[in-house]
């Protein structure tokens, strides 16, 4: 395959809910360039980009997949991602690494939940944005009804470039407002025949161009005077205002096809070409200490993977964008995030699982290789010399979090190994053992996200798992002063053990001062403070821990031994066996054995006596709040609320975005389990939500009841 310049290239996302055509109108795409001679269904199971078994099976797309096709001396290279919420890892992925992007929309339903969720994350990237109102030959297909809502959310940033005089079955092309032609297609191949516009229509595409010319003298002065001047504009000149109407986001236009019958293909890719931006005009790439790396060719070589895979028969396929310089067959690069060297033993560009070899790629283009060692997702290589890490992609925050295990345990290890792989793979997929639960936790974007990684467990690595509800990370404090003293003695014949500790406990609180008198139990006590060390927890919260004895009462080589038996019932609480978190422990007083004393003695001293004290002094379960934002039609609003409600939610705020609801509520963790089901089953799968964690809180003392009963029983069967 030849070597494009970066000012032949154009990289282009298509994004979209699920259902809208973005396979099919890729499959047209890659025809009309020849990439392929004939065009596959995702009801055949035979398309370029659905080309894993678990995709064919469930007949849409779950994985973002690198395409490309050649047209008019330009090479497009074209993501293709899923539709689905639960598998927006490769939306996120491919916003790093294109620089407009194509809005798939469905002329049935108009915008939907797909269409909103990838427009927040174009509008995060600030991306460029092309829009193809797709499926027009569809029966329901509804042209008006589809540019109202585009235009609800979206605004004046719609503007129609194409529109339909038909649609439906007899849909075979549009109005072309640019050109003022009339396009047809005489079969489902995209032979394309130009015609005047019907003279019914003359008045209706006038004032189409006209808003068109305006809104390209808009993002010119130049051209705005033109325009003053003469009243118009040539195609040519609207066309360089849309240009730049385009990549300052302030202009959608907005063009007509049928990806199933290939019509407008063609024409959606020569304004593509013409109007979007070249990657030395589009994505912008920092490094982590705000370097700006510019996409030219005759610079220093950086690759950004922003994507890894297994393959079978293959091993790992490693995709990346050319960020700087030019990247060849045999080159020797540096990864910047390990040092470790890596060597670009073959050079591809990708069409799916097809992948047509390369011996250079300059700046801007992406492709892939294969059997790098110690590279992945998020990583950036450089030649020799060359010091950049580029910022990495930001992934969204876990929505469904479930237990998982083998069924079998000879296979925990191994499982533990494809589970890391998954995640390589795609980091939305979070998996961590949890010391503190005894779980192995795996994280991500819903149910349906972690039955596909089962479904792959059992079928291609034949391993059986099972998922179970998560035990939730409680934490446990204290809400007022408790003092305790223990004694640690045992004689068995020989050296005995002996340690007797006295501690006040109080709850600690960022920026207050140290306590010294204390009353509680019917005594006071003041306190001599000698030492105070401050420990940050691993789990969040802290403890302080101070050394208040006089009188040599406790030597001081023994106090290590006593902050040890204090962190023992700190990492395993006494109500719930959870993380205690922010407690002042104070060491006043004790007894020593001039013989019998030990290290261990003080520890078990030092455990007992903290656990006393902890039950005496108002403890309390503390539970995860989740900060919750669902985006639901209003239709669906009441139901909502009415769920939240009962998961103990407390409602923060509402508002409205692009014709959608917001709901902003704080959630117990505990009430989130499987909610990503619970949602779409209420909406119909018209909703989505984001939830990331707040803070801990006391739980209500109904639940703290149950919470210990359950510890309680728990103990007596163990």
């Amino acid at each position: 395959m030849k070597t494009y310049l970066t000012g032949q290239i154009k990289n282009i996302v298509l994004l979209g809910g699920s259902a809208s055509g973005k396979t099919t109108l890729a499959e047209a795409m890659m025809f009309e360039g020849k990439v392929i001679d004939r065009r596959g269904s995702v009801d055949a199971k035979n398309t370029v980009s659905d080309y894993t078994e678990v995709e064919q099976l469930y007949k849409r797309s779950i994985y973002s997949t690198l395409l490309y096709t050649e047209f008019k001396e330009h090479k497009l290279n074209i993501i293709d991602t899923p539709g689905a919420d639960d598998f927006v890892s490769g939306v996120a992925s491919a916003m790093k690494v294109a620089d407009t992007c194509v809005m798939v929309i469905n002329a049935q339903a108009g915008v939907e939940i797909g269409t909103q969720t990838t427009g927040r994350w174009a509008d995060r990237a600030k991306k460029p944005m092309v829009i193809a109102v797709n499926q027009l030959d569809s029966e329901k297909a509804n042209w008006e009804s589809t540019i109202d809502s585009l235009k609800q959310s979206f605004g004046n940033r719609v503007t129609i470039m194409q529109y339909p005089l038909v649609t439906g079955q007899d849909f075979n092309g549009f109005v072309d407002v640019l050109t003022m032609k009339y396009y047809t297609f005489k079969d489902d191949n995209g032979t394309r025949e130009e015609h005047e516009i019907p003279a019914a229509e003359k008045e209706r595409a006038a004032e189409y161009h006209n808003t068109l010319a305006e809104a390209a003298a808009e993002h010119d002065e130049s051209l705005m005077e033109i325009y003053f001047d003469k009243g118009e504009l040539t195609e040519d000149e609207i066309r360089k205002g849309l240009s730049i109407g385009i990549k300052s986001r302030s202009t959608f236009p907005v063009l007509c096809t049928s990806g199933k019958r290939d019509i407008g293909t063609k024409r959606l890719m020569e304004f593509v070409i013409k109007t979007a931006p070249y990657p030395d005009e589009g994505a912008s790439f920092d490094t982590e200490t705000d370097e700006n790396v510019p996409c030219k060719a005759d610079g220093p070589t950086s690759l950004f993977v922003f994507k890894t895979s297994v393959e079978p028969h293959i091993g790992e396929v490693s995709y990346f964008r050319v960020i700087s310089g030019k990247v060849t067959e045999g080159m020797d690069l540096i990864n910047a995030s390990n040092d470790s060297k890596e060597r670009i033993s073959g050079l591809f560009s990708a069409a799916g699982k097809k992948r047509e070899k390369q011996n250079e790629m300059l700046a801007g283009d992406i492709g892939c290789t294969v059997k790098l060692k110690n590279t992945k997702t998020n990583q950036t290589l450089n030649s020799p010399g060359i010091d950049r890490k580029l910022k990495a992609i930001q992934f969204p925050e876990p929505k469904f979090r479930t237990a998982v295990k083998a069924k079998n345990e000879a296979d925990d290890e191994k499982l533990s190994e494809l589970l890391n792989r998954a995640h390589n793979e795609d980091p939305t997929l979070i998996v961590e053992y949890s010391k503190e639960l005894k779980q192995l936790i795996l994280s991500g974007q819903g149910e349906h996200h972690i039955n596909i990684l089962k479904w792959h467990l059992s079928n291609s690595n034949k391993i059986e798992i099972e998922l179970f509800a998560p035990k939730i990370p409680y934490r446990e404090t204290i809400t007022k002063v408790a003092a305790a003293d223990y004694r640690h003695k045992k004689q068995s014949g020989g050296a005995g053990q002996f340690g007797e500790v006295h501690i006040v406990i109080e709850p600690h609180v960022e920026e207050a001062a140290d306590t010294v008198n204390f009353k509680t139990g019917g005594k006071e006590i003041r306190l001599n403070i000698k030492g105070r060390e401050e420990i940050s927890l691993d789990w969040g919260g802290k403890l302080i821990y101070y050394n208040c004895i006089v009188g040599g009462a406790i030597d001081a080589r023994f106090m290590p031994a006593i902050l040890k038996g204090v962190m023992d019932k700190m990492e395993e609480g006494p109500l719930t066996g959870s993380y205690a978190r922010d407690i002042r422990v104070a060491v006043y007083d004790g007894k020593m054995h001039p013989v019998d004393s030990n290290e261990l003695s003080f520890r078990l001293a030092g455990r007992n006596a903290f656990k006393e004290a902890f039950k005496k002094a108002g403890p309390k379960i503390m539970e995860p709040i989740y900060n919750v934002k669902i985006y639901v039609p209003s239709e669906h609003m009441g139901d909502v609320m009415s769920d939240m409600q009962n998961r103990r939610a407390i409602i923060e705020g509402m508002d409205s975005e692009a014709g959608f609801e917001i709901i902003k509520a704080r959630v117990p963790l505990a009430e989130m389990y499987k909610y990503s089901t619970t949602l779409s089953s209420l909406t119909s799968g018209s909703a989505t939500f984001s939830m990331k964690f707040a803070d801990y809180q006391q739980v209500p003392a109904d639940v703290q009841e149950k919470l210990l009963k359950a510890y309680e029983d728990q103990e007596k069967e163990e």
